[in-house]
């Protein structure tokens, strides 16, 4: 999907690229009713729809749906956007087609949540908003409940019921954890894999593992910890931590077909 170059009928790779010059130009024209220059500025920031719509791939949706909201984002950006603002149209738009299709999201989430909550979910969000454009700092879950008179319970409610689930096999994104995903940052003080901690196999075959692969299987799956926990412990990085484990685990397999 990723590499999908036609959405939406749309050929991705010719998508126009404006200027700065040309961007103020429609603007201009756009704020004097220039229907001419509103298609064109909207073609012309395609490129910023895709490049937004790029990081909710991994979540299985269809890129053309993706796509067809992501631009509904961008048509609200451009209806709202003040050019006194002294921002560039890009950093205001951005966050107006991820709020679009997080709300698509929600709305469209397997996991079903009744209306009344997404209503007072829409409520809150825009009312933290205000206070944040107001006072200049989140309001807390008090403030909220006092100011939309409802139970600080249903607050708390509204926003965790509206949360988009996450995959365990989505990556995590930061410094120093490349191919890593969430279910590698999970410890598991229980030792609940039952398929190599509760067995005596996995005991025989750590003795043909060398010293580090012995640690390294023993502290993630006898200890639970996570693979940065590991890197820190033992000196190196996350990466090869991940590695020496794949490499490990794979012999394993091989001495006991």
């Amino acid at each position: 999907m990723i590499n999908k170059v036609e959405i939406c009928g749309v050929d991705t790779s010719k998508l126009p690229i404006l200027s700065n010059e040309e961007k103020i130009e429609l603007l201009n024209g756009i704020k004097k009713g220039d229907k001419e220059a509103r298609t064109k500025f909207i073609n012309g920031n395609l490129r910023l729809v895709l490049s937004v719509i790029r990081r909710f791939f991994s979540k299985g949706e269809n890129a053309d749906d993706l796509f067809q909201i992501g631009c509904v984002g961008l048509i609200k950006a451009i209806d709202n956007f003040e050019m006194e603002q002294n921002v560039q149209f890009s950093t205001y738009a951005v966050p107006m087609i991820i709020g679009e299709v997080k709300r698509y999201l929600r709305d469209n989430n397997s996991i079903r949540v009744s209306r009344s909550i997404r209503e007072l979910a829409y409520k809150i969000s825009a009312e933290k908003d205000r206070f944040i454009k107001e006072k200049e700092r989140e309001p807390t879950v008090d403030e909220l409940a006092n100011i939309l008179e409802v139970s600080k319970e249903d607050i708390v409610m509204s926003l965790d019921a509206i949360q988009m689930p996450v995959s365990l096999q989505d990556p995590v994104s930061g410094n120093n954890v490349d191919n890593i995903n969430i279910e590698d940052q999970i410890s598991d003080k229980r030792n609940s894999d039952t398929y190599w901690a509760e067995t005596i196999t996995i005991i025989e075959a750590m003795k043909k593992l060398n010293d580090k692969e012995k640690i390294i299987i023993g502290k993630r799956f006898f200890e639970g910890r996570t693979q940065i926990e590991v890197a820190e412990e033992i000196g190196i990085s996350q990466a090869q931590v991940s590695r020496l484990e794949k490499n490990a685990i794979n012999h394993i397999k091989r001495l006991y077909k």
